[in-house]
């Protein structure tokens, strides 16, 4: 099985250009199962032996560990994907995966600020200018308008993280406030932005100039967003900042930057947009991925109603 699943690996990178976040995914689901399957002491089992029982247990055995089921049924799409190629490649007559049932998943509602309090946030941002000697200060001084033009972006267009980060200057028209955006499975499509992302935008540019020019040499040119050392924006540190202007603007928010995606497609939604425009601005491979956030604007709805009507 060692061989089978480096095998697989080498074709998701190859054939099937995957990140290496994918491929690092991948990789631990497929090491746990076959270290499930062949302790340190014991002796491997042949690949061609393995049958959907044994997957059952492995699964039985991740629940017990109390796993999340999410995550189980990630390990098991995994499991999946790794015995379809090996049936491809004749390592093994049938996919024993396909035999298991996918645990049944709850519907995630995404908490999402409603559009008051995003523009709210946005706003006060630009006001969140602390003392210079204060823990944020030094840092929120000098790149206060980058910081914004990544949360206008992250809001405007509905980025995931890695998507905000991987933005060369060539993805971005600025005339006519489009991006280039290369999501998931490096699959590439056009998403716009609005008119305050693009004023954040240019207040970033003499920024952006002075951290390139500081780096030298060292910095990386093309990359929109970049660090105080003139290099590539990592997503990490974009969840820093979100959180840095969360707490000095004084809210309780549980916010992240997937937070800004949130609200980007449930407001999209409560005002008439079409849910495939949506699906197609997220870069949602499935329809019903996009659904989630049609129960998002169901529950602010009765939470307005109840609020609101005299005999809710």
């Amino acid at each position: 099985m060692k061989a089978a699943i480096g095998k697989f690996l080498g074709y998701l990178q190859i054939v099937r250009n995957a990140s290496p976040h994918t491929l690092r995914s991948y990789r631990a689901d497929l090491e746990q199962f076959r270290e499930y399957l062949s302790p340190p002491e014991g002796q491997e089992i042949p690949l061609q032996e393995i049958d959907h029982r044994m997957i059952r247990e492995f699964l039985g055995h991740l629940h017990d560990r109390h796993l999340q089921k999410r995550s189980m049924a990630r390990k098991l799409a995994s499991l999946r994907s790794f015995f379809k190629h090996c049936t491809r490649e004749g390592l093994v007559r049938d996919n024993p995966a396909r035999l298991v049932a996918t645990p049944k998943l709850p519907i995630r509602i995404p908490a999402v600020l409603s559009a008051e309090d995003m523009n709210a946030f946005l706003d006060q941002m630009a006001c969140a200018r602390p003392a210079r000697r204060s823990k944020y200060g030094k840092e929120v001084g000098l790149l206060l308008e980058r910081d914004r033009a990544i949360l206008e972006m992250l809001y405007a267009s509905g980025l995931r993280v890695s998507e905000l980060t991987g933005l060369d200057l060539s993805d971005v028209d600025r005339k006519e406030q489009m991006l280039r955006v290369v999501g998931k499975g490096n699959k590439e499509r056009i998403v716009p932005y609005g008119s305050k992302a693009e004023t954040a935008l240019e207040a970033y540019e003499p920024i952006r100039a002075g951290l390139l020019r500081k780096a030298g040499s060292r910095g990386q040119a093309q990359a929109v967003f970049l660090n105080r050392d003139g290099r590539r924006l990592g997503v990490r540190s974009v969840g820093r900042i979100v959180k840095k202007y969360v707490r000095l603007v004084n809210v309780n928010w549980e916010m992240h930057p997937h937070s800004l995606r949130h609200a980007f497609a449930t407001h999209l939604l409560a005002d008439g947009a079409d849910l495939r425009a949506i699906q197609e601005l997220l870069g949602h491979a499935s329809l019903s991925t996009t659904q989630r956030y049609t129960h998002a604007s169901i529950r602010q709805l009765m939470e307005v109603y109840d609020k609101a009507h005299p005999r809710a």
